[in-house]
């Protein structure tokens, strides 16, 4: 294989993995990391590095698409990105320490435990409920678009979901997922919100996160451009066609794949970080 043929698979790849990512939230990363290392031989802290830069990507085709279309929560998103970039920062430091098996172990499990939790249903207050005082001061609660008309929605547990983001932070610096999957866990069963508006601010929010780790990954030298260019190419067209999809699919639908894609990916990680292939 040239390197034209590999520039080629690694982009149609990473098309894939950004479609994916802007119809779920979770940034392509998901994908990129286990392609890069499981199929190409990439070492994962270089996968994780291109992953950042994909990830900066997705976020940029797909928030100002869903900005537009009335979907993303843009204070909820500027609010909780305080603690996502210092959880990013602190899990870029810690990657440094820690090994590419064990960080291949851990990224499985979190990739399962994202799975799991995203197949059961999520659950939105009432309007009958009382509207969260804190969230309310903040004016985080909004509204959108559901077949030309707009439905009005509260948050809830402010405190409980600023403390997962610092969570989702330090994975995304860790891992290089741009923490997608637990930021729109966190907005969607611990702060309430419906699960459209959880995955278009995540990925709102995404870019912000990653580039506060990808500039410790870059100083390291783990951030190669032959190898990031074709990926946040690729992602950047896939996540724009997604963000297109995503007003047109019934969230069961997003449920289901993004659980499959993940459970079965989890799996390739955690096998091969047990056995010494990453």
């Amino acid at each position: 294989m040239n390197i034209m043929e590999w520039t080629l698979i690694i982009s149609a790849g990473a098309f894939l993995a950004g479609m994916l990512g802007a119809l779920t939230g979770l940034g392509g990363g998901v994908v990129i990391v286990p392609m890069l290392s499981l199929l190409f031989g990439v070492d994962i802290r270089y996968a994780i590095g291109a992953s950042l830069v994909s990830v900066i990507a997705t976020s940029s085709g797909a928030a100002a698409a869903y900005v537009k279309e009335g979907f993303s929560n843009i204070r909820i998103g500027m609010f909780l990105e305080i603690a996502t970039t210092i959880g990013a920062i602190f899990g870029a430091f810690l990657a440094a320490s820690v090994s590419t098996g064990v960080i291949a172990v851990i990224f499985g499990i979190v990739l399962i435990y994202s799975a799991l939790t995203s197949m059961s249903k999520y659950s939105i207050k009432t309007s009958g409920s009382a509207p969260d005082k804190l969230a309310t001061r903040l004016g985080l609660n909004g509204s959108y678009p559901v077949k030309g008309e707009e439905v009005h929605y509260n948050v809830y547990n402010v405190p409980g979901g600023f403390s997962m983001m610092f969570i989702a932070g330090s994975l995304s610096g860790l891992l290089g997922i741009g923490s997608g999957a637990a930021k729109v866990i966190a907005m969607d069963k611990i702060m309430h919100i419906p699960f459209k508006v959880s995955t278009t601010t995540s990925n709102f929010m995404i870019g912000v996160t990653a580039a506060a780790s990808a500039g410790i990954y870059l100083t390291r030298g783990y951030i190669d451009p032959g190898l990031a260019m074709p990926v946040m190419l690729g992602v950047l067209l896939g996540s724009v066609l997604g963000a297109r999809i995503l007003a047109r699919v019934r969230t069961k639908w997003l449920r289901l794949l993004f659980s499959v894609v993940v459970f079965v990916l989890a799996l390739e990680m955690i096998y091969n970080g047990i056995t010494g292939r990453i």
